[in-house]
């Protein structure tokens, strides 16, 4: 029954993971195969098999709450990008991931600010090469 289990949150984890992060989330999951797979699993199977699949919010909304997040801690930089890209993927637009940092300056402070604007520049940048 566990395998069961887990072979149905693992499922519903790619699934989600494919949809909100598209290629970024899939990268991540594979450079982590040689040192982490086990890692990798879990990464798929709880946020999202357990959380992202979960009702009540849409992933426009979660992806909202994610780059809040990781701009607001101020050292997840490689994190943040792969989740503006996502952000991207369900719906937000540059404006709206913009306002998004610029509101991590009243509660995180302009350090973290800055660095979430500069990371959101960067994959605009490389969006618009691509």
């Amino acid at each position: 029954m566990e395998d069961q289990i887990i072979s149905e949150r693992f499922t519903r984890g790619l699934k989600a993971l494919s949809a909100i992060d598209g290629h970024a989330g899939e990268n991540v999951v594979k450079s982590l195969e040689d040192i982490a797979p086990d890692f990798a699993t879990y990464l798929i199977e709880f946020p999202f098999g357990d959380i992202y699949s979960r009702p009540g919010l849409d992933l426009r909304l979660r992806e909202v709450a994610t780059i809040a997040a990781l701009a607001a801690m101020g050292n997840a930089a490689p994190q943040l990008k792969v989740h503006i890209e996502a952000g991207l993927n369900v719906g937000l637009n540059r404006e709206e991931i913009v306002e998004i940092m610029m509101q991590m300056a009243v509660y995180a402070g302009f350090p973290a600010a800055l660095n979430g604007l500069f990371a959101a520049k960067e994959v605009f940048a490389k969006l618009d090469q691509q």
